[in-house]
């Protein structure tokens, strides 16, 4: 039998979590100039003072995990030393893939590299030339391919080693227990939970919004009475997916979310199959080389760019705005990374984590920004000004230049829509664990609640300033939380480094062992209903 809600949910968590949500939300509603004016100017202070924080700690979370996957904790096991992986590795890599950043995925991947082909970053090449097109595919790569994965797994590895290896609670202040202790208990451990979930609300409702606004544009490719920009649809696509996404949610992991990662996963690769055969081929073949090659030899100079020599508002729109946003993504994703990688090694998790989605994430950008490049070099398509005057149809104006181009901007809408409910669903039940203890499966009604107010924060977001607002949101919510990552690093670290001692290579904490069920990963969720990979 399901605990009632009472006994699962930690109320100080929940209570006050809820609460400025929902202060947040009415705030939005009733003084939307007043929250768009203040989260404006809180924006320029954190961009202004503290921008060098992300640049700096993001390489720094890339560098960890790559040196723990190539240490001797690299053999290390995310569970007991006999456990085996829950899922096979495609379904793990199709649910990693779709949660953490499919949706981004489809909005940027031809609005990006159109828009540094346009506008250079820090004057690297002469817009609209082929050195532009080369730029912008270096820094589209730079910001969706390692760095982002490197940060997700930072949380992800940290979450799964002290909830399987070490039987914590599957919370983010359960893995600071080797430098707070006892205290994780307490007021330090419950704030650092509410900043999680206040990173995962808004990273959340950034992708929501992203996903309406596309969906919105792909409307208006097919049907040209309705606005590339209209709020109105947008909040109305929000609404309904909103439903769609809390009833994927409620169906559970091995349901909800397996099912749609794996149909989005093939559904993306019918739409870049399709690209690459009827598209400019070669040209997307020597793109990808020429940008991968492009992007390795520059890694390091891209990573360390501030705004002290380079161009402070191209920075705050683009790579800081990304790092904030990935960070603001990492509690729903790092936690059901975490969730879904009991049974791999540390090595495995980092290297299935880092290479296979950075793989996808090359021939992605080379396949749908190379296209679109390639006709912008020729002067075709007129999708500089599609994405001038709105980024959320780019890739419709890319496809409209290619057969079939209304066939496949309904798969586009469908594969978006996809997105859109399995990520949105996986933040709404990782919210519900952050404010429920960690049980694996939170109660019902938990889930629900937070996958409102993730919908309405949203449509607060865009009624705010539109596509700005929502990357406000997202810079704003992660500020405080790099904090809490960086510290994790250290936390892990230190237990890896206890654990490796000569005294302690058996078999960790076999008290524990002993006395819990597989699986198991606090002493309050022995009573919860039994998970997934339970039964």
């Amino acid at each position: 039998m399901r605990r009632s809600l009472g006994s699962t949910v930690d109320v100080g968590v929940f209570g006050v979590s809820l609460g400025i949500s929902v202060l947040f939300v009415l705030w939005g509603v009733l003084f939307t100039d007043s929250l768009s004016a203040v989260a404006s100017a809180v924006l320029g202070f954190l961009i202004a003072d503290f921008g060098w924080v992300f640049i700096l700690s993001t390489f720094g979370f890339l560098v960890f995990v790559v040196y723990l996957a190539f240490s001797r904790y690299g053999k290390i096991k995310l569970g007991r030393d006999e456990d085996e992986p829950e899922f096979n590795t495609v379904s793990w890599v199709a649910m990693m893939f779709s949660v953490g950043m499919g949706i981004g995925l489809m909005f940027y991947g031809v609005a990006e590299p159109i828009s540094h082909y346009t506008t250079p970053p820090h004057g690297l090449a002469q817009p609209k030339t082929e050195g532009a097109a080369q730029v912008a595919m270096e820094y589209s790569y730079f910001h969706w391919a390692l760095h982002p994965w490197a940060i997700y797994a930072v949380v992800g590895l940290a979450l799964a080693y002290f909830t399987f290896r070490k039987g914590k609670s599957n919370l983010i202040s359960s893995a600071f227990y080797p430098v707070l202790g006892d205290r994780v208990e307490g007021p330090i451990g419950k704030a650092i939970d509410i900043l999680a979930i206040f990173a995962t609300l808004f990273g959340t409702a950034t992708s929501l919004g992203l996903g309406a606004l596309q969906i919105t544009g792909g409307l208006n490719y097919l049907n040209g009475s309705i606005p590339a920009d209209s709020i109105a649809w947008a909040m109305g696509i929000i609404a309904f997916m909103t439903v769609a996404f809390i009833l994927s949610a409620v169906s559970g992991v091995h349901r909800g979310i397996q099912w749609l990662s794996n149909l989005n996963m093939v559904l993306a690769v019918v739409l870049v199959l399709f690209l690459l055969v009827v598209g400019p081929t070669i040209f997307i073949l020597n793109t990808f080389t020429e940008s991968v090659g492009g992007y390795f030899a520059n890694l390091v100079p891209m990573s360390f760019r501030t705004a002290a020599f380079g161009d402070a508002d191209w920075l705050a729109s683009w790579t800081i705005f990304y790092w904030a946003w990935w960070i603001s993504w990492t509690p729903f994703v790092g936690t059901f990374i975490a969730r879904i990688s009991k049974g791999r090694t540390i090595r495995e998790f980092v290297l299935g984590v880092l290479v296979v989605p950075s793989l996808v994430t090359f021939v992605w950008f080379a396949v749908l920004g190379g296209s679109a490049l390639k006709l912008s070099l020729d002067g075709e398509g007129g999708i500089v000004n599609a994405v001038s005057q709105s980024p959320a149809a780019a890739l419709f104006a890319t496809l409209n230049e290619f057969p079939l181009a209304a066939v496949m901007s309904v798969l586009a809408m469908v594969l978006v829509a996809l997105f859109f409910i399995s990520g949105a669903d996986a933040g709404a039940v990782v919210m519900g664990m952050l404010s429920s203890r960690g049980v694996l499966e939170p109660n019902r009604m938990v889930v629900v609640i937070w996958g409102v107010l993730a919908g309405a924060a949203a449509a607060i977001c865009l009624l705010a300033n539109g596509l700005e607002g929502l990357q406000t949101a997202a810079i704003i919510s992660a500020a405080p939380f790099v904090l809490v990552m960086i510290g994790l690093c250290y936390s892990l670290f230190k237990e890896l480094r206890a654990e490796s001692l000569p005294e302690r290579r058996r078999a960790p904490e076999p008290e524990r062992a002993a006395t819990r069920p597989t699986g198991a990963p606090a002493p309050q969720q022995l009573r919860a209903e039994r998970g997934p990979g339970e039964r």
